[in-house]
């Protein structure tokens, strides 16, 4: 059998009873050439053990194959079942094999000392892994993200960019958990507007813990193209809302005028219809959202931006043929068609019955099958059609530079109401 003990920062004498019986009894042991000093003045350089470096996980697993069933014990750091040896030990040498002893994980450490809870925490580990993970993670909004750093990869300052090219800097705490359960330990709480200082040590977890309110930033707002970070979100849902590149794209093409009504179908945390008032005052805006709570959202990032849309609905986007309309609210000169589901051709319909003359329609799309459904629609009521797809890709910071992370491509299904029709 081989033994797996999870240790802290002061063993092997900090280690519970059972355990160091475990250590003082086989005659083989594997620890980090960290420990080996602490280990051999605790065993009083006792001749019977034979002490094994385990730095190099793969070699070790070769030795403990040679070994055969002769018992063995290994040591390592926390939970070796959390991006630890154990995974490794596993692939290789078979559950029948492994009896694991773990200690507190880094992670467990880190939100004891921040004071948070963990339970629904998210981890990313970016060691020697495809740094997008981190990309992809933040995309999620989780609450509470625990990154384990590579420091030969950037570090700490790696994932600091990274939040800051998802536009996410505001919406997070940025906490740096260093040598946990050493005696250097140190927890840090760092603002992710200035580069963290250079001499981190190399041994560091970087935790994210999200902020209930954004605080919105000192400097001015631009005019349009606002960090994601900066709305408010649903919180069971904390990353469905539409990116800042797919914004930017759907307002261009809504060609906003300087009056009339915009229609926001579908308007999730109303980023697009809001975003319209900073750049069109004059137009008035009805916003139509399903989700419980979508409205209380709207307006509480409405009032972030201090804009005021006309109206805020919320009711399923399909039910809006069934509502009374105040005039001019009843005929919209803009519609975003962002909601609708299964009956949005029913919806459509229904949009372009009500869509005032030179009246355009802009319709984001995520799957292919549904431009089949769509387009005809326009086209049969006379609309100028045009399609187009929007692929935009961020900065992902490496240690050797930077490569550029895909986000999922949007197709823009766009209808212009001609003056003849």
């Amino acid at each position: 059998m081989i033994d797996v003990i999870g240790t802290d920062a002061g063993a092997p004498e900090t280690l519970p009873a059972q355990h160091q019986k475990l250590i003082r009894e086989t005659g083989w042991l594997a620890a980090p050439r960290r420990l080996h000093p602490a280990l051999r003045a605790w065993l009083m350089d006792d001749d019977r053990h034979e002490l094994i470096a385990s730095d190099n996980p793969r070699q070790l697993c070769a030795q403990l194959a040679r070994r055969g069933r002769q018992p063995s014990v290994v040591l390592a750091s926390g939970d070796p079942l959390w991006f630890g040896i154990g995974r490794l030990l596993l692939d290789r040498l078979g559950p029948e094999r492994l009896r694991f002893h773990p200690a507190p994980s880094a992670m467990q450490l880190a939100f004891a000392r921040i004071g948070h809870p963990w339970q629904n925490t998210s981890c990313v580990s970016l060691h020697g892994r495809d740094p997008q993970q981190l990309s992809r993670e933040l995309q999620k909004r989780p609450s509470a993200l625990a990154v384990l750093t590579d420091p030969d990869r950037g570090g700490a300052e790696a994932v600091r960019s990274t939040l800051l090219n998802s536009g996410l800097a505001a919406v997070y705490q940025f906490w740096v958990c260093a040598n946990l359960g050493h005696p250097e330990e140190k927890v840090q709480l760092f603002s992710t507007e200035k580069a963290l200082p250079e001499a981190l040590p190399r041994l560091l977890m970087v935790v994210l813990i999200a902020i209930s309110e954004p605080p919105l930033p000192e400097r001015p707002l631009p005019l349009f193209g606002l960090d994601d970070g900066l709305y408010r979100q649903h919180p069971d849902h904390p990353g469905l809302m539409t990116k800042r590149e797919v914004r930017l794209q759907l307002l261009a093409d809504l060609d906003l005028p300087p009056q009339g009504v915009l229609w926001d179908l579908g308007a999730g945390t109303g980023s697009i219809g809001l975003e319209a008032l900073r750049l069109r005052p004059d137009l008035q805006l009805l916003a139509v959202e399903r989700r419980g709570g979508g409205a209380e959202l709207i307006r509480a990032n409405a009032t972030r931006l201090k804009v005021e849309p006309a109206a805020i609905l919320e009711i399923d986007a399909r039910d809006l043929p069934r509502t009374i309309l105040t005039v001019p609210l009843d005929q919209p000169d803009r519609v975003l068609l962002g909601g609708g589901g299964a009956d949005r051709c029913a919806l459509l319909r229904f949009t372009l019955e009500r869509l005032r003359p030179e009246g355009v329609v802009v319709i984001p799309l995520a799957t292919i099958e549904a431009i089949a459904d769509l387009r005809p629609l326009l086209e049969e009521a006379g609309l100028r059609v045009s399609l187009s797809q929007l692929q935009a890709w961020r900065g992902q910071v490496l240690a050797d530079g930077t490569r550029l992370a895909p986000m999922n491509p949007t197709m823009i299904l766009k209808g212009t109401k001609t003056t003849r029709y």
